[in-house]
């Protein structure tokens, strides 16, 4: 079943490109996961399709797909899950590695926009275009559907360097209902003098290090900026691509898992995966 629909933003076209129906996909059982996984189990999982792809910009990669949530009873009442994927901020990791996530979190009874947009390597993406494309994703989920689902009752929640666009977009729409961040890079000018793979790329996504465009890091930095006063850390101790960086120093709630590594968020059968639901079913009440 396709259907065409067509809304407007800010003079840019919302074009909804397919729809599936929800009785047409089985419900998929994860694997368990163990504590602190590699990517490798993530990349292999299983999940549905998402119901719609929806332009929210002229560029292609300004995109976000939905997931239609799958639990009958009490779904409208709880928040919509604007999900921003992470990834270096580079190319190289898209969406797509964050579709099991989405099927289980649309699985739990949550509805899921989860958002593309430009990154390093891509042409426009890079700071601050990147982030310009994250608020115009966000504020682009209130129209669809004739404004079903507004930012009142809409979380963000990121995963990695999403989490670190998650908590700015945060701090700068206060109408949001909360913010979670999955393992995420919360001081941007620390991260970029790290020396992992992913504290390597910083320098590529801002355009120079720290000691080069000071005013552009600050600008970057959560740590540096207004969060959004119903924000969330969730953390784990194993991590060692965003290592826990002064969560304290954020005065917002900080939950810290043993054993947790960096990919167990984003994989449904993990139990940091029962965290995040966890917290997204407290900010429904």
């Amino acid at each position: 079943m396709t259907t065409l629909f067509l809304n407007t933003l800010a003079g840019l076209s919302l074009t909804l490109v397919s729809f599936l129906t929800i009785a047409s996909k089985p419900l998929i059982t994860f694997p368990t996961g163990e504590n602190n996984l590699a990517y490798s189990k993530v990349a292999e999982l299983p999940f549905s399709t998402a119901d719609a792809k929806i332009s929210y910009g002229p560029n292609p990669l300004q995109y976000a797909l939905y997931w239609e949530a799958r639990v009958a009873g009490q779904v409208d009442k709880r928040p919509l899950v604007v999900l921003i994927h992470g990834g270096c901020w580079l190319s190289a990791y898209d969406i797509q590695h964050t579709y099991a996530l989405s099927t289980g979190l649309a699985q739990a009874g949550f509805n899921v926009w989860s958002i593309e947009y430009r990154r390093t390597g891509d042409l426009g993406g890079g700071w601050p275009s990147t982030y310009d494309d994250i608020k115009a994703g966000i504020l682009a989920s209130a129209q669809y559907k004739n404004g079903e689902f507004e930012l009142a009752n809409s979380v963000l929640v990121g995963h990695s360097a999403g989490g670190h666009l998650a908590l700015l977009a945060g701090g700068a729409m206060s109408e949001l209902k909360g913010v979670i961040g999955l393992a995420a890079i919360n001081d941007i000018e620390e991260y970029a003098r790290g020396s992992n793979s992913c504290q390597t790329v910083t320098k590529d996504f801002m355009g120079g290090m720290p000691k080069d465009k000071p005013q552009q890091y600050i600008l970057a930095n959560p740590s540096k900026q207004p969060l959004h006063l119903n924000s969330f850390l969730l953390q784990g101790t194993q991590d060692n691509i965003v290592p826990a960086f002064n969560l304290e120093k954020l005065n917002r709630k900080v939950v810290m898992l043993d054993g947790v590594g960096h990919f167990d968020w984003i994989h449904p059968g993990s139990e940091a995966f029962k965290t995040l639901t966890f917290y997204l079913n407290e900010l429904s009440k």
